[in-house]
Order: C-alpha cells, then structure tokens, then sequence
C-alpha cells in the first residue's frame, strides 16, 4: 500500500495487476487501483478534480484530468473516508503512476491540491522496471 498525506487528507492507494484483463500476447496489460481518501482534518471538503500522469517503462506517458472519480464529487466530514476502485490499461508490463486530486473547503470555498502517491504498475511481465 502506499500512502500520502496533504492538509490533513491522506490518500491510500493498492494496485494489483490484473491478468483476466490483460492479453500480454498483444501488448496489453491492466491494472486495478483501489484509492481511499481519508480526512483528517477540521474541515468538510469536497472532491472536485483528478489529474493523473501514467507513464510506462518505455516512457510513453498519459496525462488525465477530469470531474471528480469514478463520477462522483464525494464530499468528507472531518473523520470520514472514500474509497473507490477504478483501473488502468498500458501497452508496456511495467509503469508508475502519480496524481493529485483538487478539493475544496466547504465551508469557504477555498481550493486546494492533494498529492496522490506515485505507484508501481508492474506486472509479472516486467523486462525493466519504470520505478
């Protein structure tokens, strides 16, 4: 598990490889990432964004924002968690993948970033390792 805490948010991420999705014969591989978002802290926030860059061992990277995850914009009472699993498909056996979610105070409106920790993708296919 890796693990990363911002303002009082940690974010938790488990990948694992997943060989039912995958077809390695064709240069496709698939992972599964479960993130939980824990608040620490004081304050309600609010999920607003996602921005992930994915890069494989050849160094081919993907860049990828958009609205909140999994099409939710999940909003945290000091105390409460998320969890959700999504996944992500590469043309290479290995690759690492780093983020950042932008989140919002509710009470204020205040924006802020929260790190989301870089994580192996790496498949039982690996010829080098990205991270």
């Amino acid at each position: 598990m890796f693990e990363q805490e911002t303002r009082g948010v940690t974010v938790r991420v488990e990948p694992r490889y997943l060989p039912a999705e995958s077809a390695p014969h064709e240069g496709r591989y698939f992972w599964a990432y479960t993130i939980e978002i824990l608040n620490l802290s004081p304050d309600t926030v609010q999920l607003l964004s996602r921005t992930w860059q994915i890069t494989d061992e050849n160094g081919l990277t993907q860049n990828v924002h958009g609205p909140g995850v999994v099409g939710l914009q999940p909003v945290l009472k000091p105390g409460e968690s998320f969890t959700y699993t999504s996944g992500a498909p590469l043309a290479a056996p290995s690759g690492v993948m780093v983020g950042a979610y932008s989140m919002a105070r509710v009470d204020t409106g205040e924006t802020f970033d929260i790190a989301v920790p870089a994580f192996p993708l790496d498949s039982p296919y690996v010829t080098r390792r990205a991270n």
